[in-house]
């Protein structure tokens, strides 16, 4: 292997003691229970990222990814969640300008997002130090690495290195999901659509290392200000297994999970969506089925609850779960009275009743 400027500890794990037996109680008494994407969403509810993973995100330059990326930490930030977004690329302007276009507040920009623009290696000492607190301080559901390639070579390893892409994995992206927060690694792919496969610019160590999504972004419309574009998500990888089959089957072994739609008027103002794949009913027939699910199973089990109480029990976007609960009451499935009331059970197959 090359010899790095990184010390042999920078990519040392917390101790765990991990040699010692795990309790298999849980999954064999019934009580364990997968891990479900509740980071990020579809237009209908479906999460995108799983907490404690490690996931990547890759495209071709302008393929989306880092608006993917935003389009994430604007869903947590309206959740009330902090995001750390550490940016190997480029500087605070981008992302901040990008948010603010896409009508993401500066009070709640200023609390909960952590931009961090690292020129230093992480190391054994403060910038780990400094690292960590964040997280412990904050405990965000999203971290955003922007720029893998960039990453590896500013701590003096190659990203064609399988070895070398291990080390890094241990140093930064597993080490950081270990406290918690879903991990989001941007990359790129190599031009050559035929021969690159399901995998990001250098080592398959990249893709095999992971524990949660793999997406790639295939852009069909090119993104710019006056243009809507539009480019398809697809799954490489699921390791946990609770996104694929909410989507299609596509070629390579791949399956479309979603499209990211961005709509840029202006400079200062855009709309995102990260569609369901295939979604082409008009918007006056849309619903958000999963989150209307989610709440009318939430009052079938616990009875009449104030929106209050429904948005704190319920996961997801507060905007969202809102927007679900008035489709449920315009919709005659629940009481516009609050506490509010289950009518009658909502099923997908009845929205369009």
């Amino acid at each position: 292997m090359n010899s790095h400027a990184a010390s042999e500890s920078d990519d040392t794990p917390v101790l765990t003691r991990s040699w010692r037996p795990v309790d298999l109680g849980s999954v064999l008494d019934g009580s364990w229970e997968p891990p479900i994407p509740t980071v990020g969403q579809r237009t209908d509810g479906r999460g995108l990222f799983y907490l404690g993973k490690c996931h990547t995100v890759v495209s071709e330059t302008e393929g989306g990814k880092t608006w993917f990326a935003l389009a994430a930490t604007k869903d947590e930030i309206s959740s009330g969640n902090h995001v750390v977004y550490i940016d190997f690329e480029d500087d605070e302007s981008t992302a901040v300008r990008r948010l603010l276009a896409l009508g993401v507040d500066r009070d709640p920009m200023l609390k909960q997002l952590h931009y961090l623009r690292p020129t230093d290696q992480l190391g054994a000492g403060v910038h780990r130090d400094d690292l960590m607190m964040l997280l412990a301080i904050h405990t965000p559901t999203l971290v955003v690495l922007d720029g893998i390639t960039e990453a590896m070579v500013l701590h003096g390893m190659n990203p064609l290195d399988n070895a070398d892409v291990a080390r890094f994995g241990r140093m930064l992206p597993r080490r950081i999901a270990d406290r918690g927060p879903a991990v989001v690694s941007l990359d790129h792919v190599v031009k050559d659509k035929d021969g690159r496969g399901r995998y990001a610019l250098g080592g398959v160590h990249k893709l095999n290392a992971l524990d949660g999504v793999g997406f790639i972004l295939e852009n069909r419309q090119a993104f710019g200000i006056g243009l809507t574009g539009r480019s398809t998500v697809k799954i490489s990888k699921d390791r946990p297994g609770q996104l694929r089959h909410h989507a299609l089957p596509s070629s390579g072994g791949l399956h479309w999970y979603a499209d990211l739609v961005l709509d840029s008027r202006s400079d200062h103002s855009a709309t995102i969506a990260i569609e369901p794949p295939g979604d082409t009913q008009p918007r006056s027939d849309w619903r958000p089925t999963v989150l209307m699910q989610r709440i009318s199973d939430l009052l079938q089990e616990k009875g009449p609850l104030a929106q209050r109480a429904i948005l704190t029990a319920a996961t997801g976007n507060r905007t969202k779960l809102k927007e679900a609960l008035d489709f449920l009451i315009v919709d005659g499935f629940v009481a516009d009275q609050t506490p509010h009331a289950l009518i009658r059970p909502f099923a997908p197959a009845q929205e369009s009743k």
